[in-house]
């Protein structure tokens, strides 16, 4: 964790989330079994919001967002560092569900349980003020923030970038899972990520 994240403090709604348990039934009957810990990054005054799906497994043993090779690709897609990315005066994560979901008997992910969404994302967003650039990244966080704008799923969605609302850019997850996506779909390194990386520099300045 960077000296600047460990400096800022919790806003009140940030600090109540940490110890929400909610969910501990459910995740104890998940293939994991585990507990839930909240990974809650955000305050006031953040210029960039991520708007993700929910931490992975890596991020729920380490207690911070995209700590993980996903991480290090979506820092490559922004153009920033470390420095950056975990520096909360600067830059929000609020997901779809702050807690990792677990995986199911086969290994897969699990979805983001519902209730997470609906008890804690718009007080969370709206502590996260003065946001200046959102990133949506993947269906659930489009669907929520698009509505009936978010088109047929992910590609459709992000190849629409063009026409999406002021100061919102969806994204795919940025998962190595997605590596065949991203050959498939060249237009995205090409015309995207030179757009992306501008507006991550102009919402920090």
């Amino acid at each position: 964790m960077t000296s600047a994240a460990l400096l800022v403090a919790d806003g009140p709604v940030a600090a109540k989330l940490r110890s929400c348990r909610l969910c501990a039934d459910r995740f104890a009957g998940t293939a994991t079994a585990h507990r839930p810990a909240p990974v809650v990054w955000f305050r006031p005054g953040a210029r960039i919001l991520i708007a993700s799906q929910a931490p992975g497994a890596r991020a729920h043993a380490s207690g911070k967002p995209f700590d993980d090779p996903s991480g290090v690709r979506l820092r490559d897609w922004m153009g920033i560092g470390e420095d950056v990315f975990w520096d909360r005066r600067r830059l929000a994560i609020v997901p779809m569900a702050f807690c990792f979901p677990g995986y199911d008997a086969k290994g897969s992910d699990l979805a983001p349980p519902p209730v997470c969404h609906r008890t804690w994302r718009e007080a969370a967003l709206a502590e996260a003020s003065g946001v200046r650039l959102t990133l949506l990244i993947g269906g659930y966080a489009q669907k929520w923030h698009l509505g009936s704008a978010a088109r047929d799923g992910v590609t459709a969605t992000v190849a629409g970038w063009r026409t999406a609302p002021p100061g919102l850019i969806p994204l795919p997850h940025p998962s190595w899972r997605n590596t065949a996506w991203l050959k498939r779909n060249p237009w995205f390194e090409a015309e995207l990520l030179p757009v992306l990386r501008a507006r991550v520099a102009e919402a920090l300045a």
